[in-house]
């Protein structure tokens, strides 16, 4: 359970802790003649430091108990020999990684995202050394990191209750924090983008696990990728090159990571972009020019063969600009 500390001296008694608080851990108690924020559900803090965000004097910290992640140490009998996939599936996804990587000219690894059912035997994979949100967890594995994240690592109660780890808490079921945050006008509003967005039942999946495209240690679920809008464009263009489809994308700017890049993809069996979302800006160091991909692992061979051939000519005679005259 995270330690939580409060500065009396900072704190002016406004209650926004109280308020934003996404499984309302906190109570203004009296004392002293004054009003403070008391701590009396600590045991239900996720850790995702919505209150010290929330807190204009900054008298809030919240400190995270390192061995309630390493209470799962990953030596228990629903862990298996990592990697758990075979050498043929491996060498597919290095591959993928590498055309991925080659021809767009990406600056950042591609994620492989893995949703574990409960009851399968989950990959011996290092935990986080303190709680992250899942869209901190896809930034930090573009750039090399691992994770296995039973719902005790994650640190957003919103995403890990739409991946299927935990139940909605109440404040979010209601849509109450999303006027509090000022995302959306309404009660009706914040109800309606609630309803609209897909999720899996609850504490059905045990776990989430990122990793580099490259160092997948299971078959991915799904493929994540960081790029900039030009090569997004080829990524879709690949995605339509043996058809010439165009694409309907679910859009909304919630739930990014979690809705758009991985349970949309998971769900359909297809491919979805995401332009981001207010968490996830907000809380990863994902810059203001990067777009989001997400590729389901059966849409990816026809999607590679179409971007190595994109790659072949018209990707470089684009990026080469030869309709502009030449410059003298």
């Amino acid at each position: 359970m995270p330690e939580i500390e409060l500065d009396e001296a900072r704190c002016t008694g406004c209650g926004l802790c109280v308020d934003f608080c996404p499984v309302e851990v906190f109570d203004l108690v009296k004392k002293n003649g004054r009003y403070y924020p008391q701590a009396v559900r600590a045991e239900r803090c996720w850790a995702c430091d919505t209150c010290v965000g929330q807190c204009p004097q900054g008298a809030l910290r919240v400190i995270e108990n390192a061995s309630e992640l390493e209470d799962q140490s990953g030596t228990g009998p629903q862990y298996g020999t990592s990697p758990m996939i075979s050498d043929t599936e491996k060498q597919l996804c290095h591959t993928w990684s590498n055309s991925l990587i080659r021809v767009l000219g990406l600056r950042w690894n591609p994620v492989a995202i893995n949703l574990i059912p409960v009851g399968t035997v989950m990959p011996n994979v290092a935990k986080p050394r303190q709680k992250l949100r899942f869209c901190q967890s896809l930034m930090a594995a573009r750039r090399g990191k691992s994770f296995l994240m039973p719902a005790n690592c994650h640190a957003c109660p919103d995403g890990t209750h739409i991946l299927g780890l935990t139940e909605i808490p109440p404040k979010l079921a209601t849509g109450e924090l999303y006027l509090r945050f000022g995302k959306l006008d309404s009660m009706e509003a914040a109800q309606h983008m609630i309803a609209e967005r897909p999720l899996l039942a609850p504490r059905s999946i045990q776990a989430t696990l990122v990793t580099p495209l490259k160092d997948a240690v299971l078959v991915p679920d799904v493929i994540a990728v960081i790029a900039l809008p030009e090569q997004m464009m080829w990524l879709c263009m690949a995605a339509s090159y043996y058809t010439g489809k165009r694409f309907t994308f679910k859009v909304s700017g919630y739930n990014a990571q979690c809705v758009e890049t991985t349970l949309i993809p998971y769900t359909t069996n297809g491919i979805n972009i995401s332009l981001g979302c207010y968490g996830c800006r907000a809380s990863s160091d994902v810059s203001d020019d990067l777009m989001f991909m997400g590729i389901h692992r059966e849409r990816m061979p026809e999607l590679i063969r179409g971007l190595d051939a994109l790659g072949r000519k018209a990707i470089p005679d684009s990026r080469n600009k030869i309709y502009l005259p030449p410059q003298t």
